[in-house]
């Protein structure tokens, strides 16, 4: 089976993207889409959170929001603001954030080859967010947020990839925090070397890794199943057998610290959880935020000091989900002495991604609402691809990728 295909991308019309494009639906709240979208007309928010222009005490998850969503896709499209491409290709999405460049491919990843785990997942979905997006999908019979997919490094594509982007994109626009984001459509013969290197008797590759999407993945495997059942005969190449995606090399793509804040110290003093943890880490004082640099170090903000965690490495076991630090957290730390049994459940705990930085722990500490902070080693894709290929799961909130793909640039019509 294909991994991916080209595909006819819906896309704003020339001149009109910047006007367009929108942070993702599931990093900015309620509240947050809103103000965004405010004297913007065409932000995509209005398409992706079509809640913020109906009442809002309506349950975000009423029909009347998906009919929202559905209706101004469609006004937008009949109205030119959108527009089909008349001929499948793939495209080139190219990020940058200061120094840091990542390229990737735009392609329909095969929902087939997510069935059959040729499209590895590794995280745990919820139902509700599950059944969240199979609705919007299957009511605007599109996918309009792009599934963050990762590869491993192959230098031909790398070179292939630095070939199309030497020319001006046929979309560039700024972004949240000054994200530059350019697109570039392939031609018909870079597209079909594109899916020679992909899909071809030598396809460098047998898998891909989601790194981001996992709900939209799931969603889109459902909405594909759905269809199946009223349209068997369906072609093997029908849209809905396939899920918007963007593929970027393993060795390119950024991810930051994704950290944790304790509410209180499950009955122990400050002297007692120092103590404690002397058993399995080497504990110092530090006399500035403590930033680790490297796995197996962490960074504790107690009682107005930071202190540098280091795991002792008889402590660190083999196996691929045990051996990440945010295990070795949960495994030394949070459940034998804070009391932490799921973190997905227990509201004593909380997460801060790394893009907030340290002084956002500290200050969640000196509120009082919080006794502990903990700074963490950022996970890599090569540990991601292992806990995959292991068929394991990563704990939850191991990864915070960035910069992150918008909406609205590129959007998949079933």
């Amino acid at each position: 089976m294909p991994l991916i295909k080209p595909f006819r991308a819906l896309r704003p019309k020339p001149g009109l993207a910047a006007q367009v494009v929108a942070p993702p639906y599931d990093v900015v709240s309620f509240a947050e889409a809103r103000a965004l979208a405010q004297g913007k007309p065409y932000s995509f928010l209005h398409v992706s959170r079509p809640e913020i222009d109906l009442d809002p005490s309506l349950d975000p998850y009423a029909a009347a929001v998906y009919k929202q969503g559905n209706q101004t896709l469609q006004a937008w499209v009949a109205k030119g603001l959108l527009l089909q491409d008349s001929e499948a290709g793939y495209y080139l999405y190219q990020m940058q954030e200061g120094d840091h460049r990542q390229t990737g491919v735009v392609a329909a990843a095969s929902v087939a080859a997510y069935d059959a785990n040729n499209i590895v997942k590794h995280e745990l979905t919820r139902n509700d967010k599950e059944q969240d997006r199979v609705r919007m999908i299957d009511g605007m019979n599109a996918q309009a947020s792009p599934v963050l997919l990762a590869c491993p490094p192959h230098a031909p594509l790398a070179a292939l990839m630095a070939q199309e982007t030497s020319r001006q994109p046929d979309e560039e626009v700024v972004g949240e925090r000054g994200v530059i984001h350019r697109l570039w459509k392939l031609n018909a013969a870079s597209t079909q070397t594109m899916d020679a290197l992909f899909n071809g008797p030598q396809a460098f590759t047998q898998k891909l890794y989601i790194a981001d999407g996992h709900h939209r993945s799931a969603a889109a495997s459902r909405v594909c199943a759905q269809r199946l059942q009223t349209q068997p005969q369906a072609p093997q190449d029908a849209a809905f057998r396939y899920f918007l995606s963007v593929i970027y090399l393993a060795d390119e793509m950024k991810i930051l610290d994704y950290n944790r804040v304790v509410a209180d110290l499950h009955g122990l003093s400050k002297e007692d959880l120092l103590k404690a943890l002397n058993k399995d880490f080497l504990v110092r004082a530090t006399s500035v935020p403590h930033r680790p640099t490297q796995a197996g170090e962490m960074g504790m903000f107690l009682g107005g000091t930071w202190y540098a965690l280091t795991i002792k490495p008889d402590r660190v076991p083999q196996d691929p989900t045990e051996s990440l630090d945010v295990s070795l957290l949960m495994s030394f730390v949070l459940r034998p002495w804070l009391g932490i049994e799921n973190p997905r459940t227990d509201k004593r705990i909380d997460f801060v991604g790394g893009i907030r930085g340290l002084k956002e722990l500290e200050a969640k500490v000196k509120s009082g609402d919080w006794a502990v902070a903990f700074a963490l080693y950022p996970t890599s894709m090569s540990q991601i691809m292992q806990v995959a290929d292991a068929g394991q799961i990563m704990p939850p909130k191991s990864t915070w990728f960035e910069p992150k793909l918008v909406d609205g640039l590129v959007t998949h019509l079933l």
